[in-house]
């Protein structure tokens, strides 16, 4: 079961790893869009289990109004990224006073279903100390949701009856969670892209699941001394033969003259990366400069990849550089802050700009270049107007972050459900 769908990225994780979604919600209309113009159909009012193959049952609207009940122990994994703008940095940081915060109703659904497992994404601003205490308090009340708390008493009061329940031997392990908290950037899991988030599992107590084995598989492959590695050794560049050479050259005058110890581990994948192409995907033309005007060309066959104009770099928001990973997509409260989104090309101004450090042309990224960064497929189609677009990939789980925990999670169930 899937809350807070968004524009799809955790529910298309999930569902790649195995998983068949039972319930999907989300409350956006531009968001529902785009769930139904891909996998998703309107439930309706009847309240039953989907055939294998059918498309995702879709409720749409607040998930305060959503019955969960008859799901009850029927559930193996329920996943959401709860809404985030109580704790985001760039939110309003009212933690838990905001009415936008959404982890009441992750328990609320725990209690009404008893799934096996619980995955949920958020930002790395729930453990920035102003707010770490309440976040040990979310991570006690996952590990005993059934502890309700009740209209009259503080957090801070329940916390402590939590200590004292968390103290004890359980009564029922069905009622209690074992929970791994792991940070991720997501450019160590192979995400084209620097994304520093939370990623919150909890197993169901009574499954005996081998936490140890799971944090394993969760562990990051990629790495920036990788990257640096594949930069100085050329393979690299073996990759990308088109670059000029004043780019390579521009870009190997930053690295360390020795390179990095060997990790053992996978280079990140840039903005470069992405572009070209990752696991089998087509490379994206370039956009022209006399394109740059909010059309669809359909360049290469590709939708999104549209041109958009009057792109700047402001002071403070250094724009994206193709061999990196992007820099974190974000959704903006009023659309997408300057230089998130603006990408530094390998073009070479006619004449350097006055003040400024960068001696190459730049745009603004386009919806289906953000989309692999990302990780979306090109086939995922998303609704409404581009700053809608763009808010949906912000708030999205990268695909391919959310499918590795995913599998991670059903190899964990196998494993304990194969014990004798």
């Amino acid at each position: 079961m899937e809350l807070f769908a968004g524009g799809g990225g955790l529910a298309m994780a999930v569902h790649r790893a195995g998983f068949r979604p039972l319930l999907v919600n989300e409350l956006v209309k531009y968001a529902c869009d785009t769930l139904k113009a891909n996998a998703a159909t309107p439930r309706g009012e009847g309240e039953r289990i989907p055939s294998p193959g059918e498309r995702w049952p879709l409720v749409e609207g607040d998930v305060r109004r959503v019955e969960f009940d008859y799901l009850w122990d029927r559930v193996d994994l329920l996943a959401g990224g709860p809404p985030c703008q109580p704790f985001s940095l760039g939110g309003v940081a009212k933690g838990d006073e905001d009415k936008r915060n959404m982890f009441p109703e992750m328990f609320r659904a725990i209690r009404k279903i008893q799934p096996k497992v619980v995955m949920c994404e958020n930002v790395r601003g729930l453990l920035r100390p102003s707010f770490k205490p309440y976040f040990d308090y979310i991570e006690r009340e996952l590990r005993l949701p059934f502890e309700e708390r009740d209209g009259d008493t503080t957090w801070r009061e329940h916390d402590e009856v939590l200590r004292t329940r968390l103290d004890e031997e359980p009564s029922d392990p069905k009622r209690r969670y074992e929970v791994v908290v792991t940070k991720v950037n997501a450019a160590d899991y192979g995400v084209p892209q620097i994304r520093n988030r939370i990623i919150i599992v909890a197993f169901r107590s009574d499954l005996g699941v081998d936490i140890k084995r799971f944090e394993e598989a969760v562990s990051p492959r990629y790495s920036e001394a990788a990257l640096i590695r594949s930069m100085l050794d050329g393979s690299y560049w073996e990759r990308h033969l088109d670059v000029p050479g004043h780019v390579r050259e521009r870009v190997m005058s930053r690295l360390p003259d020795t390179p990095p110890k060997n990790d053992g581990k996978l280079p990140w994948r840039t903005l470069r990366d992405a572009i070209k192409g990752l696991d089998g995907q087509r490379s994206l033309p370039t956009v022209p400069w006399d394109r740059l005007d909010r059309r669809e060309y359909g360049l290469g066959g590709f939708t999104g990849h549209i041109g958009w104009p009057d792109a700047r770099i402001y002071p403070g928001h250094t724009p994206n550089e193709l061999d990196r990973p992007a820099k974190t997509v974000k959704a903006g409260v009023h659309g997408v802050p300057g230089g998130e989104s603006v990408l530094l090309t390998d073009d070479l101004l006619p004449e350097p700009h006055e003040g400024s450090p960068y001696a190459y042309r730049h745009r603004y990224m386009t919806v289906r270049e953000t989309a692999r960064v990302m990780t979306f497929p090109d086939d995922w189609e998303l609704a409404g107007p581009r700053g809608e677009q763009m808010r949906q990939l912000g708030n999205a789980v990268p695909v391919m972050l959310g499918e590795l925990f995913a599998r991670a999670i059903a190899s964990a169930l196998d494993e304990a459900e194969s014990k004798p």
